[in-house]
């Protein structure tokens, strides 16, 4: 912990490779901090997978959030930021381009199965070079194929280019149970409440209040995680019930906060 309490941030480090000692390379992680990285990127993908915990990628998209059984994509050469909450149990998989030909140059958020899972554990307990034309390179494979076919899911918050909306996004970021409407934020930004609507629309994707909503979910997922009261969250996001709360959630997710995260 800090002086004033908070607890500590700090900065995790980069692993310095030149290449690849092999065609999947693994890294494991205990965070007790909060910790985050510089922005950078790699000449090879990254997969961010936390076993506990939530992870965040930043890329100039957007915020994509992993919590427990979920694992970001990161393209070679795409240039990211990585954070996490304390008491992160983090795998790295860094991936030669030429076994992944087949993924799409995107970042995204992919559903870890159990029997991914389970893979990625067993080759966290690989030595760095392991023996390709062996046993080890066989179960590299299939966790390869099982990545191929993990499905992606929307754990994804877009960000937009335009100064204006920057501004606004930032702001609700930092105090997402504000109740300001969009029409309060064109006075506040000079523009017509039509035109705001229509820049939201083009740059996310989203309407503004859908755009407020998944903030809110998605900032919600941190706290739910750690074991907070689903009232307690509910209000801190800015929702009134925590019935209001459950029903977004589930209209977000498909399902409620404790589906969410069983088995996790």
């Amino acid at each position: 912990m800090s002086p004033n309490g908070q607890r500590q941030t700090y900065r995790r480090s980069i692993p310095g490779l030149a290449s690849l000692p092999r065609p999947v390379y693994g890294r494991t992680e205990s965070l007790p901090n909060r910790a985050l990285t510089y922005r950078h990127s790699h000449p090879w993908v990254q997969l961010s997978y936390a076993i506990a915990g939530v992870l965040e990628v930043q890329t100039a998209a957007g915020r994509f959030i992993a919590p427990p059984q979920r694992a970001v994509w990161v393209p070679a050469g795409l240039p990211h930021r990585v954070s996490s909450t304390p008491h992160t149990e983090m795998r790295s998989l860094y991936i030669d381009c030429a076994a992944v030909s087949w993924a799409p140059a995107a970042c995204r958020v992919l559903q870890v199965s159990p029997l991914l899972r389970e893979l990625i554990r067993s080759f966290s307990t690989l030595p760095v070079e392991y023996a390709e034309d062996g046993e080890a390179g066989r179960l590299v494979q299939v966790l390869l194929d099982q990545l191929r076919s993990a499905p992606a899911v929307d754990l994804m918050l877009p960000l937009p280019h335009d100064a204006r909306l920057q501004q606004l996004c930032r702001s609700l970021q930092q105090r997402p149970e504000r109740q300001a409407t969009l029409a309060q934020w064109s006075a506040r930004l000079g523009v017509s409440e039509k035109t705001l609507s229509r820049l939201f629309q083009r740059e996310t994707g989203l309407t503004f209040r859908a755009w407020r909503q998944r903030l809110r979910l998605l900032g919600a997922l941190t706290p739910l995680e750690q074991g907070e009261r689903v009232t307690d969250v509910a209000l801190a996001c800015g929702y009134d019930s925590t019935s209001a709360f459950i029903a977004a959630f589930r209209q977000q997710f498909d399902c409620t906060p404790g589906e969410f995260f069983r088995g996790s």
